[in-house]
């Protein structure tokens, strides 16, 4: 029998999705999601709305889309990984959760919260950078995810209740602050915002990677909802969907804010060492005094606290779920140990590895991601609709990746073609390859011919997993 604190501590369905929701948010709103949107209000001129057209596409509503894909098929990335194939099923999960996870991703915001949070506090106090300072923060600053991270079921609670109405109320200070009270700066757009303006938008919101993000996310939302009581399909898809459409619409509002302070921000936007760092810091201290330190180190902290939280507890239960003999809570630290040595050791080199990696795991994340809502369309189960995009995606994103490592022999043999560009080239031909491959699926008769489907077997595990403890 349900006792009367359970009942008492059970939220409605619409306060569960509205939580969920505002978890989500702060999940997904990260070191980078704070850092691009002031450059390209700064940086486009004339040019911002194009441009941030483009940026809400690949940075909101392809997000959005996979979050939508993971509840409509009922599995997370491990079981839409499955459908290309087994081994693919089995490498791309891994890939993509030590990437947005504790060897990158994790190490990343913890030195960021460091060096734009942290430090310019301590400078502010008198007390100048040291290895020891940024070795204490980095242990506080994991040991406080960490303990978040422990109870994955109640990341709405702490996350969607507490951290994300903070973290909202002091963007909403900064922005409204920068925008009622400093003018707009005239400044014409930069190369490549000025000849370019949508494709480059589309390019910075591809390089948030929060599809990435999404695709491991969308199973912590499944979870967080279920432990409320949305235990069917069409209820679990509904709840999943209106949660990522308010992370979305909070996500978009922030980012427009954001790129307004960016037009309201003095520096040279033309130098290739300006970050929207530089200029949100600016915009705090011009408006806000001093007291603007300690309102944009809070934003920083919380932006990127709530994210490593996200993505310890997500590695913690893929990794879990891989390897069941090792237990969540040993999988949560011993993910939050490798970013501990990271963030205070070896970054730099993590980063050479890990951002041709990410050129190569990303067209591939948009492609499952795709080809599943394209799925959940069809009567049947697609199979070379999942093979020719993925496949073609895999080999063009291997060319990005290759570049970005330094070896440009590929990239220059495509760009002669004049059609190439090294972010964005693989979509097309994924594209004509998607259409290949539903003519094959249709021709075959997997497009109308029912299959068993053991999604739901498969959403079991990875929500036991995320469910641990």
């Amino acid at each position: 029998m349900t006792s009367t604190t359970d009942r008492l501590e059970s939220p409605s369905p619409a306060t569960s999705i509205v939580t969920t929701g505002l978890m989500l948010f702060a999940l997904f709103f990260g070191a980078g999601n704070l850092i691009f949107p002031p450059l390209l209000g700064a940086a486009s001129g004339g040019s911002l709305p194009m441009v941030m057209i483009g940026f809400l596409v690949t940075g909101v509503l392809l997000p959005l889309a996979t979050i939508v894909a993971v509840s409509t098929s009922g599995e997370g990335i491990l079981g839409l990984a499955r459908r290309v194939g087994p081994r693919f099923g089995a490498v791309m999960p891994l890939a993509v959760y030590l990437s947005i996870g504790p060897f990158y991703a994790v190490p990343r915001v913890t030195t960021v919260a460091y060096e734009l949070a942290t430090l310019p506090v301590l400078e502010m106090m008198g007390i100048h950078n040291s290895r020891w300072a940024q070795a204490a923060h980095v242990a506080a600053f994991l040991g406080v995810s960490i303990l978040i991270a422990l109870r994955p079921s109640r990341l709405a609670d702490s996350i969607g209740r507490w951290l994300t109405p903070a973290l909202l109320l002091l963007l909403a200070v900064l922005c409204g602050a920068t925008i009622l009270t400093a003018p707009g700066l005239e400044r014409s757009a930069i190369e490549p915002y000025a000849s370019a303006p949508m494709t480059t938008g589309l390019t910075q919101g591809y390089l948030t990677m929060d599809v990435l993000s999404a695709s491991v996310f969308g199973i912590v939302v499944i979870s967080s909802l279920r432990e409320r009581g949305f235990a069917t399909p069409g209820r679990l898809v509904r709840g999943t969907t209106i949660a990522g459409a308010i992370a979305a619409v909070l996500l978009g509002a922030v980012y427009v804010g954001l790129a307004l302070i960016g037009t309201r921000s003095p520096g040279d936007v033309t130098s290739e060492t300006t970050e929207g760092t530089e200029l949100l810091r600016s915009a705090a201290s011009l408006t806000l005094g001093r007291g603007g330190v300690i309102v944009f180190a809070g934003i920083v902290v919380l932006a990127c606290l709530t994210t490593a939280v996200g993505l310890l507890a997500s590695w913690a239960g893929y990794a879990y779920t891989a390897w069941p003999a090792v237990s969540f809570n040993r999988q949560l630290a011993a993910g939050t140990l490798v970013s501990f040595v990271l963030a205070n050791l070896g970054l730099k080199a993590i980063l050479k590895i890990t951002a041709p990696l990410l050129f190569l795991l990303y067209p591939l994340a948009i492609c499952l991601v795709v080809v599943t809502l394209v799925d959940a369309l069809a009567p049947g189960r697609l199979r070379s609709a999942y093979l020719w995009p993925v496949g073609v995606a895999g080999v063009l994103g291997l060319v990005s990746a290759l570049t970005e490592a330094g070896w440009t022999a590929p990239g220059d043999l495509l760009n002669r073609t004049g059609l190439w560009d090294n972010s964005t080239g693989w979509i097309v031909p994924a594209l004509i390859a998607l259409g290949i491959g539903l003519v094959l699926d249709v021709r075959s008769g997997r497009w109308s011919t029912p299959v068993e489907d053991a999604s739901e077997a498969s959403l079991e595990v990875e929500h036991a997993a995320a469910s641990q403890h």
